[in-house]
């Protein structure tokens, strides 16, 4: 391919980088699981859409400076879903899917991972010199040494979490800090959504026994270690997007709600996979429901600060990363899902890449949600925060399902550091509903409710 062809692009999108599957059978989805910008490459890891599936034509690719792709020769004929990627330190080496990968790009593949789903891989709790933990979509965990490549399952966590009731889970991601493992599953289906269960998980290893922290779907787990001082869980119920952080500074984990950009995000198969990387020095960007933000891994008074939406996209986006002064965006485009898409007839994917302030010139942030939906609420027990910095117009319904009136409270966070105070009352009758809009340009960090009755209620903001 010539200089001159492999600099072409539409709008930051690079043709001759799409990721396209074979035309099968099988004809399987071809999105970018992974992004990893190593010793002066950028790999590509592409996923098809469940385990090793001959003829998918999906592979390892590695892009070079003059943007020119090859298909990594020793990763052909290994495929299936890989979605991870980690930077060993003490080892000087990468994993990325099955791979490990040295400073020299010599690669070495575990067998034992090559028929999992992997989705994750961090840290080890007592043996981070030699020993990373892997997590495969099913339950599966991992604990590997990268440097001889000896390869044990440690956990099922459809065990150990009790997930797994008769549905094919989905676990996403995890993380190790602070003496702690963290994992996560997106299960949500009509069964979750309609409160008939609860198969989504967050939850925690401490090395001797598990915590599950959260009864929800949760996409991804992140942060920069020791640096800052906090761990980030992205997930989602009815109310709203959620952003779950761990403080070191308090040993606490804290309830935030944030906006959804659309509900098109509301199910474990359309969240593949949103992500929490450093895209710029010692910062965070988060896509988390269609919305992209911005985020400190800095917390003060055991508080977050710095939360700030960018913008709205529609691309669903497996992975992103900074490389070589650009932002590098990889996508999950086109699905002929076997047949069930009959509009699509070839598996692919792009690359996008730009600048990270380009991202100020995509969708406007707008959305929706709050901190209840027809939930039960306690007198004089304040909702979670919700997020209301960083959008234009705004205006919240209050909804009372109880069979009381009830007078309930609207709060702000304007310093941003957990204090509110008093914005407005409104006394809503049994059965009935209040709206109001705050004054155009009305901002505040954040925002909360409190009733003065014991009742059910729906609390939802929309941001316009």
């Amino acid at each position: 391919m010539t200089g001159l062809i492999s600099q072409q692009n539409v709008s930051g999108v690079f043709p001759h980088l799409a990721q396209i599957g074979d035309l099968g059978p099988p004809r399987s989805e071809i999105g970018v699981g992974a992004l990893m910008p190593w010793a002066g490459a950028l790999y590509v890891q592409n996923y098809n859409s469940h385990k090793r599936q001959s003829g998918a034509g999906v592979s390892l690719r590695r892009i070079s400076s003059d943007l020119s792709m090859e298909v990594v020769p020793e990763t052909l004929g290994i495929d299936g879903t890989y979605t991870n990627r980690f930077v060993h330190y003490p080892s000087n080496q990468v994993i990325i899917g099955p791979h490990v990968i040295d400073a020299e790009h010599r690669i070495r593949t575990v067998p034992e991972l090559e028929p999992i789903r992997v989705c994750g891989t961090t840290r080890h709790l007592t043996d981070p010199e030699n020993l990373v933990y892997v997590l495969g979509m099913e339950g599966e965990l991992f604990q590997l040494n990268v440097r001889t490549l000896a390869c044990e399952q440690v956990a099922d966590l459809n065990v150990e979490l009790g997930t797994g009731n008769g549905v094919r889970v989905h676990y996403k991601d995890c993380y190790t800090g602070f003496g702690r493992l963290v994992v996560c599953s997106n299960e949500y289906h009509e069964e979750d959504w309609a409160g008939e269960r609860s198969e989504g998980r967050l939850a925690e290893f401490d090395g001797e026994r598990w915590t599950v922290l959260e009864r929800k779907p949760f996409t991804a787990i992140s942060g920069r270690h020791e640096f800052g001082g906090t761990i980030f869980a992205s997930g989602w119920d009815q109310a709203s997007a959620i952003l779950k952080v761990y403080t070191e500074s308090d040993d606490t984990w804290t309830t935030y709600r944030l906006p959804k950009a659309s509900h098109t995000f509301d199910h474990k198969w359309q969240t593949e996979w949103p992500r929490i990387r450093e895209t710029e020095h010692e910062r965070l960007l988060m896509d988390h429901h269609g919305m992209f933000y911005e985020l400190s891994p800095w917390a003060y008074g055991g508080r977050i600060w710095g939360v700030r939406p960018v913008s709205t996209h529609l691309w669903v986006l497996g992975d992103f990363c900074s490389w070589r002064g650009m932002l590098v965006l990889g996508a999950d485009h086109a699905s002929p899902s076997r047949g069930l898409s009959p509009t699509t007839a070839e598996p692919q994917s792009g690359l996008w890449m730009g600048k990270t302030d380009d991202l100020w010139s995509f969708g406007k942030p707008s959305g929706w949600g709050g901190p209840w939906w027809m939930a039960p609420v306690a007198a004089g027990v304040p909702s979670d925060p919700y997020l209301m910095t960083g959008f234009e117009n705004k205006c919240v319904h209050i909804e009372n399902l109880g069979t009381q009136d009830a007078r309930f409270t609207v709060e702000i966070d304007f310093h941003g550091h957990g204090r509110f105070s008093r914005h407005a009352t409104f006394d809503v009758p049994a059965g009935e509903t209040v709206s109001h809009t705050f004054p155009t340009g009305f901002s505040a960090h954040w925002v909360r409710v409190v009733s003065d009755t014991d009742t059910t209620a729906s609390a939802q903001l929309f941001y316009t």
